[in-house]
């Protein structure tokens, strides 16, 4: 059944992907290489609605006419763990400027905890990508999206590789406008915040600090 302001890209291309991304045995090498190529498979999908004109371009031939994009976008990684998904982003859409989202959730003060928080500058009415791997209970996500709209920026979207049932709609019920664009909604998440069966800890698995 489909869902208001979620999109699940199923492509056969992505959920192959998805496979090996959720296998223990991928090494940080090609889990970072997985992550980069699955980010650039989701830009096509988030970018169908960007605004185009039409213009005349020559070709080697002929003149002729074709669509252009004419809007830009900020992506917006949630640290540390977004940031994988940036090179691939930017490889489809190289113009984007990059802003930076240090957010997590604190589990002793059962609260999210802001340390770093930068756009560039005239974000005011333009479109943002919110990057991060995994939606799972929502709360580090919510902080960043309402961090977000304290500065009037345009149509906001917000990028995971998975998500969890409780945290999606935890997340759709504070930011009702913003879609959630995903390869997966999964059903649980456990007692340690895990999303399962999920990937494990996106941040460790790309970094390789599983045993630090």
């Amino acid at each position: 059944m489909k869902r208001k302001n979620l999109t699940i890209i199923d492509h056969p291309l992505a959920q192959d992907k998805l496979w090996h991304l959720r296998n223990k045995h991928t090494a940080p090498d090609n889990f970072r290489r997985l992550v980069a190529e699955l980010s650039h498979i989701m830009a096509y999908e988030m970018t169908r609605d960007f605004k185009t004109e039409v213009v005349e371009v020559e070709t080697p031939v002929q003149k002729t006419t074709n669509r252009k994009i004419v809007e830009n976008m900020v992506l917006a990684p949630i640290m540390r763990a977004g940031q994988a998904m940036v090179d691939g982003m930017l490889d489809l859409m190289p113009t984007c400027a990059v802003g930076h989202i240090g957010i997590y959730r604190d589990k002793f003060i059962n609260n999210t905890v802001e340390y770093y928080f930068r756009l560039p500058k005239g974000v005011k009415g333009v479109r943002v990508a919110v990057l991060d791997p995994l939606l799972a209970t929502g709360d580090t996500a919510i902080a960043a999206v309402s961090r977000l709209k304290e500065y009037d920026v345009g149509p906001i979207s917000f990028v995971a590789l998975l998500v969890a049932e409780v945290g999606l709609k935890k997340f759709l019920k504070i930011h009702p406008d913003v879609h959630v664009y995903t390869l997966s909604v999964e059903p649980e998440v456990n007692s340690a915040g895990y999303i399962l069966p999920g990937i494990g800890d996106a941040g460790d698995r790309i970094y390789g600090t599983l045993n630090t």
